[in-house]
């Protein structure tokens, strides 16, 4: 199974906040920018690519019970929302890559 360290190292990802979840187990990803989409459609433990940085975020990935966010484009969590990441122990993560070279890299990674 991998962990939410395991796609820092091999992705290059930097830790924004909540870096006390880093040993979370990953089974999947979704890819989306629509908070309702999200919501409704993410499973528990994915990893969840976005480039929103606000609170809300937390909100869905503590509902959701996700394993990590990642920001694309080089976003970092607003304060707000790196505050609840430390509080919860889910990260956020930051990739300079769009969404799409991104989500297919751990496509590949967790397929296998």
């Amino acid at each position: 199974m991998m962990k939410v360290q395991d796609i820092v190292d091999k992705l290059g990802l930097k830790v924004c906040s909540g870096s006390a979840g880093l040993n979370r187990e990953i089974e999947g990803g979704y890819t989306s920018d629509l908070l309702s989409d999200v919501m409704g459609n993410a499973d528990e433990n994915q990893v969840w690519v976005t480039l929103q940085t606000h609170k809300n975020i937390m909100a869905i990935a503590s509902l959701k019970e996700l394993a990590a966010i990642i920001l694309v484009k080089g976003y970092e969590p607003e304060t707000d929302a790196a505050e609840q990441s430390n509080l919860e122990g889910i990260p956020i993560l930051s990739s300079e890559e769009e969404a799409f070279e991104l989500t297919g890299k751990l496509f590949e990674m967790l397929k296998k």
